[in-house]
């Protein structure tokens, strides 16, 4: 009997899914930053506390997103520059401090500024990880596994929802109750950085900076033998084409079909904000309390609007293997704008009524069931897998700063709309807004499921190719 030693088979699957639960506790941190402030506004706007009016509550609230456009623009270049890994270490250490900042915040002066920090972290996560995880995945799970971060996001705002109530209803009669609030995410930052110190560098980030015996390694690490050798050759064929092009900027995007790429990535990620999802995710309490709840109620309620988008983004991600994205996307859009018709509506005709809270709530349940189980996962990982990979970082970035400096405008009027023409006149302009988001994906967005992102960029291409023909005829004609 031979006395050589044999190998056990690395279990592939689950070292990928370890590495994808890592690089997600960004999502879990961006979903805890953005909902935590949900519930600490009321506490926060006290007299004897930060003294909020609806213009800084507006202020408080957009500031974290407009940091966040600034970090989603230049995270994904930085990304390109030292590497997907290194970045999300570097910000889970910024969410650390910047979490600790708001928390000790003393006045609304210091409270925006950290909350403008934890903005360039929340961008740079939202930016970053969807492209390291769709650089990660296998083509036909990348769907499923790109979309994992969006299911850390929403239930990061569970959890913020749930720690809200519970510290809301308990510790009402404490003054600083908020700050206990915004302290918890250091926890999940604490967590991203000792989990990312063990996880590998993206493969195709790797070939483009040369090191390619490093990718090779990474990918048998998480594809069997055979696949990591077919994969790699693929990377090294689409980046080699990337290298006999300029090193990426700005002026990439001059390229009409590069163009075309960037025009229909702003555009799903601005579609994704003009729903109005982040007033109901950043100002539910106060939409429930001027539907009729009190402020104990209303943080309780929210946790059903945290749960349902947990649950609806665990059926988002079953669907994205399933079904293609531009009708997904569609039916979601149809889904959200008819949610909000109704909050409108009901508004103005149970004025007064004792039903109208829980009506708006059973609203605001419907149109989360439709965003977080469709819009929210298509838009994520239409904006990572639609560009190619020389100007991935670059182009996921300036979309996700788009995304960001829409939510932030909305996160700063919507307190001003809210207080001045009220609930109904607000979500009957979201309508609106709606009704144009859908006729931009069935006009523009292409269908992306099924292919690799090698085959994904050929097919823009070879699009435009087609395109220019038929124009050029046309014009001879």
């Amino acid at each position: 009997m031979s006395n050589q030693v044999i190998k056990k088979p690395r279990n592939h699957s689950r070292y990928l899914q370890i590495i994808m639960i890592s690089a997600t506790f960004g999502g879990l941190l961006f979903g805890y930053d953005t909902g935590v402030i949900n519930g600490a506004l009321p506490f926060m706007s006290k007299p004897d506390q930060l003294n909020l009016t609806p213009v800084t509550e507006g202020l408080v609230t957009s500031i974290l997103l407009l940091g966040a456009a600034i970090g989603a623009l230049f995270g994904g270049k930085l990304a390109d520059q030292y590497g997907r890994r290194k970045m999300i270490l570097n910000l889970s250490f910024l969410f650390l401090l910047a979490s600790l900042g708001t928390t000790f915040a003393p006045n609304v002066l210091l409270m925006a500024v950290f909350r403008f920090l934890l903005g360039l972290a929340v961008g740079g996560a939202s930016s970053m990880v969807p492209a390291f995880l769709a650089e990660m995945a296998p083509h036909e799970k990348r769907g499923r596994m790109v979309t994992q971060n969006e299911l850390m996001i929403v239930g990061g705002q569970l959890l913020a929802y749930v720690f809200n109530a519970i510290l809301g209803v308990t510790m009402a009669d404490t003054g600083h109750v908020w700050r206990y609030m915004l302290f918890l995410c250091a926890i999940p930052a604490l967590i991203l950085f000792v989990s990312m110190l063990f996880v590998p560098e993206s493969p195709r980030w790797l070939v483009a900076k040369g090191k390619r015996n490093e990718a090779l390694d990474v990918l048998k690490q998480i594809r069997d033998e055979k696949r990591a050798k077919d994969e790699f050759n693929e990377i090294k064929i689409a980046v080699e084409k990337d290298l006999e092009a300029e090193k990426a900027s700005f002026k990439d995007f001059s390229t009409p079909w590069l163009r075309r790429i960037l025009l229909i990535g702003i555009g799903v990620a601005v579609v994704n904000q003009i729903t109005g999802v982040n007033s109901i995710m950043y100002y539910g309490t106060q939409i429930l309390q001027e539907s009729g709840f009190g402020t104990k109620a209303a943080l309780i309620a929210n946790i059903a609007n945290g749960l349902i988008s947990l649950i609806a983004v665990i059926v988002g991600i079953w669907l994205v293997g399933k079904v293609n994205r531009r009708p997904m996307l569609i039916a979601g859009l149809s889904g959200t704008t008819t949610a909000l018709l109704l909050i409108a509506i009901f508004s103005i005709v149970l004025d007064g009524s004792a039903a109208l809270p829980y009506v708006v709530l059973s609203l605001t349940v419907l149109f989360l069931a439709f965003m977080q189980g469709c819009v929210g996962p298509v838009t994520w990982l239409v904006v990572a897998e639609i560009f190619p990979q020389r100007l991935r970082g670059l182009g996921s970035g300036i979309s996700i700063f788009f995304l960001w400096i829409v939510n932030a405008i909305i996160g700063f009027v919507f307190p001003i709309l809210l207080s001045s023409v009220g609930l109904a006149a607000t979500f009957f302009a979201f309508v609106v807004l709606g009704i144009i988001g859908i006729a931009f994906v069935y006009k523009f967005m292409p269908e992306t499921n099924g292919r690799t992102l090698e085959e994904l960029e050929e097919h823009f291409r070879a699009q435009f190719d087609k395109d220019s023909s038929k124009n050029l005829i046309a014009k001879s004609q």
